[in-house]
């Protein structure tokens, strides 16, 4: 199927789907520093270097998936590539932090090609527990990046400016054109294209939120990942400012992104044995509770835990909502065999559409107090428990309607 031979098409789709964790995690230790060179008047206006990100990915997710059908997986990549190479130019000759936050959002309504369409690629090629074997080993690579990321951007402002930053993505991305352009032929076949219409979107739209599985578990992912949103806007502020972790922000964000790398190797050793339902059942009465108990702790502590219980605290919550990442999407996708790729689309825009409205207004109400994260945490686990449990009153319902 390629010039390539199988490590080097795992290493490629990696790195093709690295393009989003990247574009997130090495900025972190630098939105302080952003938010003062361009001049954001409020403290928590550096949270849109991310939110604007998220904004624009939550919109490509859309449409990528649908346009690489119709006209090939290769192009659909080379033309979100070269808008992200616009994107990040305008983010490193930013002159004001509106332009910056623009630069954003058009890098990451581009980064969704390579994230969305490199999956295409791997499903054109593999199937059943092929397939899951290649995902699997990329999922393994992707999930080192926010354990380094943070870590390659606290070294380049040890350096240079944080223009660098984007300059350093923009590079990785030519990188993976150039890989993807000389060593990996296209995928889909000819034949096998499907039109894009717009009507085939509204209806895979139509049919995801008509039905309740599928609508209930899109809504639970989209109010678990709300929270991490949120989270990732704001952690700078937490670690940095209210907990003056500045140096060591980079080794505290590596060590919770160990947590979801726990979850997902817990989540493939179990998930046979135990199934989607019991693990996902545990996770979100876990979150609950600990969050519960932690708002008590953080309030009794004036909205200042100790640094080790605050970050014990996020360590196992992260941990829990590993186990629902997967899974939810997993369960959401289930009854749409017949129309996969369209309701992968579909879903993962209603989802991310949930979390960045929700997750933009949690981190715009942080006020150096570990409170919000305590109840916003809660309140994402609240979310997810009410719209799974109704998933599953709903199939309950459509399996005695088919009975």
């Amino acid at each position: 199927m390629s010039k390539t031979r199988p490590n080097e098409f795992i290493a490629l789709i990696a790195m093709l789907t690295a393009v989003v964790a990247m574009s997130i995690d090495t900025m972190l230790p630098a939105l302080g520093t952003i938010a003062r060179d361009l001049g954001a008047t409020e403290a928590n206006d550096r949270q849109f270097v991310i939110y604007g990100f998220f904004a624009g990915l939550t919109f490509g997710t859309l449409i990528y998936g649908p346009i690489s059908d119709a006209v090939g997986r290769k192009p659909t990549i080379f033309a979100g590539l070269a808008l992200y190479v616009v994107g990040s130019l305008i983010c490193m000759f930013s002159t004001s932090f509106s332009m910056l936050v623009v630069g954003r959002v058009i890098q990451g309504f581009a980064a969704a090609s390579p994230r969305i369409v490199s999956i295409a690629m791997v499903r054109d090629g593999f199937a059943g527990a092929g397939m899951a074997k290649v995902m699997s080993f990329v999922m393994s690579v992707f999930m080192i990046i926010p354990i380094i990321a943070p870590s390659i951007g606290t070294l380049v402002l040890e350096f240079g400016s944080w223009r660098m930053i984007f300059g350093g993505l923009l590079v990785a991305s030519v990188m993976a054109g150039i890989w993807l352009a000389v060593r990996q032929p296209e995928t889909l076949a000819p034949e096998n294209r499907v039109p894009f219409t717009f009507g085939n979107m509204v209806s895979g739209a139509t049919e995801v939120m008509r039905h309740p599985v599928s609508l209930g578990y899109t809504m639970a992912v989209g109010g678990v990942f709300a929270s991490f949103t949120a989270y990732l806007a704001s952690c700078e502020q937490l670690f940095v400012e209210q907990y003056g972790q500045g140096k060591a922000f980079a080794l505290w964000f590596a060590f919770l992104a160990l947590a979801m790398v726990g979850a997902q190797v817990f989540n493939g050793k179990r998930v046979m044995k135990l199934g989607m339902r019991r693990i996902t059942q545990f996770g979100v009465w876990a979150m609950l509770g600990l969050s519960l108990v932690m708002i008590v702790i953080t309030w009794a502590s004036a909205g200042h835990p100790h640094l080790f219980l605050m970050v014990g605290f996020l360590f196992t919550f992260f941990f829990c909502s590993g186990l629902l990442f997967g899974n939810y999407n997993a369960m959401a996708l289930e009854p749409m065999g017949h129309i996969a790729g369209m309701a992968s689309a579909v879903s993962g825009f209603l989802s991310s559409l949930v979390a960045v409205t929700i997750g933009t207004w949690a981190g715009s109400q942080y006020a150096g107090s570990f409170m919000l994260f305590a109840a916003m945490f809660a309140g994402s686990a609240l979310w997810a428990l009410a719209w799974s449990e109704w998933a599953e009153a709903g199939r309950a319902r459509v399996l005695r309607a088919a009975t």
